[in-house]
């Protein structure tokens, strides 16, 4: 059974919340700058490298509690760089290894040095889980409101979670491994389905700082990822020519663990002839088809609910926080060969399941699979092999003959010399384009954002035209928002055949989305319909999610001290000179002093983030 956990610390918030993530976006009051004049600064700010003046790093800001203090128990010798020198250096690997960078966090990263960080992140988090923040909120209960088959209770969790809370490095990663480990409310259609996903979260979380192979066990017997692809009600072979479901056999080898073309070390293809060598075939699939079959929900209670006003009654949500249950006859007994491994016929479920995994876990292709797509989560959309192949080194063996320790993988992507050294900030090829959603929540953490009413009603933010574009756990297929190896066509990263993941979302609409939506956010915060009551009620909104900007109101009258700070605590100081001076100009044409109203104070403290978080220099973070 899978543990639910129960926070070390309890959760202070009050009892309130939500409904469905369908209605029409609310139209925005008047903005600090136009729609316009925000796309003409992003095309203006175009020019310039990183550097530029520093910014302040003092104290104040929205940091983050203290953390637990950790042992230091990964490998760190032979890293260069294992102090931030000055807050840009803080900021830059805060930025990487979290959501946020504010004044207070600099302060307590540069204090400790980046090894004892990540040893306190490490410690066993603090928050309330995902299923204890949708119990606390009441959408464990069977009402006429329909809980029990909407997801929208998921996507108020889900941005509690994420904009809100302790355990950010923990959020972080587990946000990065929902995008290699694809399984998406976009498509889940049964019964407690925003349990299920929050029980998904909660493991991500819960494994985020564990091993690979407990992982990918407890992702394979997951009801969300069962619901997802078809393990849940797999059944064995009969003769009326019934065969095993494929799907998850064939993603958990193509997007979980080996990847399609056998890998050297440092993530490169293995070449026969000049050509890639294929990892499977349709037979390793059919194979280990056989492997995933007698699974189904864990409904063994045998609870049912009366629907409030219907004549059927639903399942207790139990099984939403469970692993899947096995039926013996319904699994299949034939032999399963695959990857060069042969499961015996007649062999039991759970013995089959742990050959399977165990071999996956062991294929040589895994480490350099997973480091890479982990180093482009993190750091950088194209890594050198030699980066690659440090951290997957690292996935093998964790210095104290462990495989698959995921802390050491953290520290091996976050310590190394390209992710940390200088000369990587005067690089055109090194970074990574912001995720959308990474942006918004990086806003959020940065200054502060909170919900009066404590019911986080925010839906998904998944339109391109108005919205993000993208939406935590609402991948549109199990291949993600945007493939691993995508290549930006017709531009200078196509003739180089450098990899750019996070440009497959971008288009003229997710463009204009972005800065429409954040411009609102930046000045008004998020509209939410009846923050204060859980059902869906699509009146007396309120702008109940919303920013403090008391550091920022703090410098207002000096707009080049503004714009430092912003550029700080957003961009990791990497905006260049003249990006600044335009601006600080641009602030400047509008005179602020301290006796000046405090709509025109926060109307230039709006321009200047929306302005960073509008530019190039910021887009792509390094």
């Amino acid at each position: 059974m899978m543990d639910i956990e129960t926070p070390d610390t309890p959760d202070g918030d009050t009892v309130t919340a939500p409904w469905r993530a369908d209605a029409p976006a609310p139209a925005h009051t008047a903005h600090a700058l136009s729609v316009v004049a925000a796309a003409a600064l992003l095309a203006a700010c175009g020019g310039g490298g990183g550097g530029g003046s520093s910014g302040s790093s003092g104290s104040g800001g929205s940091g983050s509690a203290a953390a637990p203090t950790g042992v230091v128990d990964f490998p760190i010798s032979g890293y260069a760089y294992l102090n931030a020198p000055t807050a840009e250096d803080a900021a830059r690997f805060l930025q990487q290894a979290q959501f946020s960078s504010t004044t207070a966090e600099i302060a307590e990263l540069r204090s400790t040095g980046y090894a004892q960080w990540l040893a306190n992140q490490f410690v066993r988090y603090q928050g309330i889980t995902g299923w204890n923040w949708l119990e606390a909120r009441g959408y464990g209960a069977v009402d006429s409101y329909g809980h029990f088959f909407n997801a929208y209770q998921a996507d108020f969790m889900l941005w509690s979670q994420l904009l809100s809370g302790p355990d950010m490095m923990r959020k972080r990663i587990a946000l990065a491994l929902s995008e290699f480990f694809v399984a998406s409310l976009a498509s889940s259609d049964f019964t407690w389905f925003s349990h299920a996903y929050a029980s998904w979260w909660d493991m991500l979380m819960r494994h985020a700082f564990g091993n690979y192979r407990q992982l990918l066990e407890d992702v394979t017997l997951h009801p969300a990822m069962g619901a997802f692809l078809n393990t849940k009600g797999n059944q064995k072979e009969n003769a009326n020519g019934r065969v095993p479901d494929e799907n998850y056999a064939r993603e958990v080898m193509q997007l979980f663990t080996v990847g399609v073309v056998e890998l050297n070390l440092d993530g490169t293809p293995k070449l026969s002839g000049g050509v890639p060598v294929e990892t499977y075939g349709q037979a390793d699939v059919t194979g280990l088809a056989r492997v995933f079959t007698g699974y189904d929900f864990d409904t063994s209670d045998g609870v049912r609910h009366a629907v409030p006003g219907q004549s059927y009654t639903i399942e207790s949500r139990a099984f939403a926080g469970k692993r899947m249950a096995f039926n013996a006859n319904r699994h299949s007994l034939l032999e399963a060969r695959f990857l060069g491994t042969t499961v015996p016929a007649s062999t039991s479920g759970p013995a089959a399941l742990k050959t399977a995994l165990d071999t996956l876990f062991n294929h040589p292709n895994v480490g350099p699979f997973f480091a890479r797509q982990m180093i482009q989560r993190l750091v950088t959309s194209n890594p050198s092999p030699a980066y690659v192949e440090r951290v997957a080194t690292r996935f093998n063996d964790n210095g104290a003959g462990e495989r698959g320790d995921l802390k050491a993988v953290w520290a091996a992507i976050l310590l190394d010399d390209e992710a940390r050294g200088p000369h990587t900030l005067q690089s055109t090829t090194f970074g990574k384009l912001r995720e959308p959603m990474l942006r918004f929540i990086q806003w959020a953490r940065t200054f502060g954002v909170t919900s009066a009413a404590g019911s986080w009603k925010i839906f998904e933010l998944n339109n391109v035209a108005t919205q993000l574009g993208q939406s935590p756990l609402r991948s549109p297929s199990v291949f993600g928002f945007f493939r691993p190896g995508y290549v930006p066509p017709g531009t200078a990263l196509s003739a180089s055949g450098a990899t750019a993941p996070e440009f497959q979302l971008v288009n003229e609409s997710t463009v204009g989305g972005y800065l429409n939506f954040m411009q609102g956010a930046i000045q008004n915060g998020i509209h939410c319909p009846e923050p204060g009551v859980p059902q869906a009620a699509w009146t007396n909104y309120a702008y109940d999610v919303q920013a403090n900007y008391t550091r920022e109101l703090s410098l207002v009258a000096d707009a080049t001290a503004l714009v430092n700070h912003v550029c700080l605590v957003l961009a990791a100081g990497n905006m260049s000179n003249a990006t600044r001076a335009i601006m600080v100009a641009a602030l400047e044409a509008t005179p602020v002093t301290t006796a000046s109203t405090d709509t025109a104070k926060r109307r230039r403290v709006w321009a200047a983030i929306l302005m960073v978080m509008a530019c190039p220099e910021y887009l792509i973070q390094k």
